[in-house]
């Protein structure tokens, strides 16, 4: 019986977020560059790790995300962003996806799958 956790639904979030994050130079008119380049490959890298923890756990995966959540924050500043809705989307984002990401590392380690298993 496949049972959706609660580590599922924060992958899910996070997927949902990533592709939020690579349509956002569409969907809010982002300029050419940085900001632009930057919303794409980082949306794909979190829907990528995302994708990859829905289908198995692993811990490494959450430690990704929550790398590329952390990046996502400080790139507006470590690249130069120009545009204000381009910052503050990366960085909303970017907050989420580390916190969901935080959460479930801190869930799994609350309940590690050796405990669990078979009670």
């Amino acid at each position: 019986m496949n049972v959706w956790s609660n580590e599922k639904y924060c992958d899910l979030a996070n997927l949902i977020l990533g592709a939020i994050l690579f349509l956002s130079p569409w969907m809010f008119g982002f300029a050419a560059g940085h900001e632009s380049q930057n919303a794409w490959i980082t949306g794909i890298v979190i829907a990528i790790l995302s994708i990859a923890a829905l289908a198995a756990f692993a811990v490494w995966e959450e430690w990704l995300n929550l790398v590329a959540g952390l990046w996502t924050i400080v790139s507006p500043w470590a690249l130069g962003f120009q545009g204000k809705t381009a910052m503050t989307v990366h960085v909303v984002i970017g907050i989420i996806v580390a916190v969901l990401a935080a959460v479930e590392l801190w869930l799994r380690y609350q309940n590690p799958p050796r405990l669990t298993a078979g009670s």
